[in-house]
């Protein structure tokens, strides 16, 4: 092994005084979210975006972090280094720390008690400026002996990042888009819409029976008296009732309450007084995946079956026009199979090619098309160039479309329940965005399905609402 390989201590007899050390690091994210994890430590000085611009979070972090870790880190490994016993520590902090500052500790030793080979150092931590942030004294036993072993390699720790929602979010707030609830008859139901309105995302038309939807507001401890309610039978008439809000204009969102998602997918799909368009009705879910750079929507997994070609075409513009709202202005779309090559017993990789082929002719416009390709191949280029795949999809998409509604709801439930991931769903192609959140859902993934359908009905051109209804979805 080399010299880095291995980490070797000094012996108390080879320290003398006016040796020094010190160790580098830049201050991130992850490492204030594991000083959390390991001392139990949720203080939103340490977690809370915006409570971590403030000075107190700074000096906070350089306590609870750079004071002792860094310090110790260097008394560990390089002087007196593996052996060391730690017996005491005295600090200052005279300037604040922040995300991305780089912190140099070092230790230099001042005295050398002979009868129980003790040293005491002194500490000093500078930023990037060369500006003292901590100053102080640490008490060490030295070791006596000599050690020299590899040094043993960091952990691979992964943690679970939301910041894609948490920019959806804000992208969206301030929107207060009109929003029919169907049938908010639950606690669930009715905090999802609250919560909505409370983070200025939707303003909401509670639309049900309305002597239920007091009571579960009474039970629930919620305030609704600043909301409509319109009046309703039961969940068919909430659906129906709701439909027409957002036929006639007066909403422009229309979200699920605690009815079947069939019953209020049945009044949209209506031919005489649903929401249809042109385009076929699809869902997509918007996938925050722990470790990856952005967020990845996933098309369908929830409405269409086993869509026909034609189907998929129209499933792409929505998924497009989607990842437009959300900032993309040319999204990468992977059409997936379980293969990368066009094989005719494979009708899904027939499906890719010609779908690929009709966006080079401008029939699918918006977004750079690829497939077919394999999972591992649109969303890692290393697997893609082991294939030797050339794309400016592979390994990048943004888009994920699956071949049938099997495959999509395998693919977002497997990156939920063991990759981490947090899932956001919203219905397109009908003529309002159509919110879906389930009783599971986390407060972040409620409010970044209404942001998604938000942004989606604030870039929305203006339209009256007596538009011929489009083809059945």
């Amino acid at each position: 092994m080399t010299g880095t390989d291995m980490i070797e201590n000094r012996t108390f007899e080879e320290i003398e005084v006016g040796d020094t050390a010190s160790v580098t690091r830049i201050l991130s994210r992850n490492d204030i979210q594991l000083f959390a994890l390991v001392s139990g430590d949720v203080n939103p000085a340490h977690l809370d975006a915006e409570y971590a611009q403030t000075d107190f979070f700074r000096r906070i972090i350089a306590h609870g972090m750079w004071g002792g870790g860094l310090i110790s880190a260097v008394l560990g490994t390089a002087l007196p280094g593996p052996g060391t016993i730690y017996l005491g520590q005295s600090l200052r902090f005279t300037r604040p720390v922040g995300l991305g500052d780089s912190i140099t500790a070092s230790v230099t030793v001042r005295e050398k008690l002979q009868d129980k080979s003790i040293l005491l150092l002194d500490c000093r931590c500078v930023n990037q400026n060369g500006e003292t942030v901590i100053t102080g004294e640490a008490e060490v036993k030295a070791p006596t002996e000599k050690v020299r072993r590899p040094r043993i390699a960091l952990p691979d720790i992964r943690l679970s990042d939301h910041d894609g929602f948490r920019r959806l979010v804000d992208a969206a707030t301030g929107s207060r888009i009109p929003t029919a609830v169907a049938h908010p008859c639950s606690a669930a139901a009715l905090t999802a819409a609250i919560e909505a309105a409370e983070a200025s995302l939707i303003e909401p038309v509670l639309v049900g029976p309305e002597a239920r939807i007091r009571a579960v507001a009474q039970e629930a401890g919620k305030d609704i008296a600043a909301f409509r309610i319109v009046d309703s039978l039961h969940s068919h008439d909430s659906a129906a009732k709701a439909v027409e809000l957002a036929r006639s204009g007066e909403a422009k969102l229309l979200m699920k309450g605690s009815l079947h998602t069939d019953e209020l997918l049945g009044a949209v799909v209506s031919g005489t007084s649903g929401l249809r368009t042109e385009r076929r009705i699809s869902h997509a879910y918007v996938m925050d995946v722990p470790g990856h750079p952005t967020p990845l929507i996933i098309t369908d997994a929830a409405i269409n079956i086993a869509p026909t070609l034609e189907e998929k075409a129209d499933i792409i513009r929505n998924a497009i026009d989607l990842a437009h709202v959300m900032g993309r202005a040319e999204p990468k779309v992977a059409i997936l199979s379980a293969v990368e090559t066009v094989n005719p017993a494979m009708p899904s990789t027939l499906d890719a090619a010609a779908l690929c082929k009709m966006a080079e002719r401008g029939q699918i416009a918006g977004g750079v098309l690829d497939g077919p390709l394999a999972f591992d191949n649109a969303v890692s280029e290393a697997a893609a160039k082991e294939k030797g795949i050339v794309s400016s999809v592979a390994g990048k998409a943004e888009i994920l479309v699956v071949p049938d509604i099997e495959a999509g709801n395998m693919l977002a439930k497997q990156l939920t329940f063991l990759g981490g991931a947090d899932a956001a769903g919203v219905v397109l192609g009908a003529r309002v965005p159509i919110i879906l959140t389930s009783r599971a859902d986390s407060l972040r993934t409620r409010l970044a399905s209404c942001a998604m359908a938000a942004l989606l009905a604030r870039a929305a051109p203006k339209a009256a609402p007596g538009l011929p209804d489009g083809p059945a979805a």
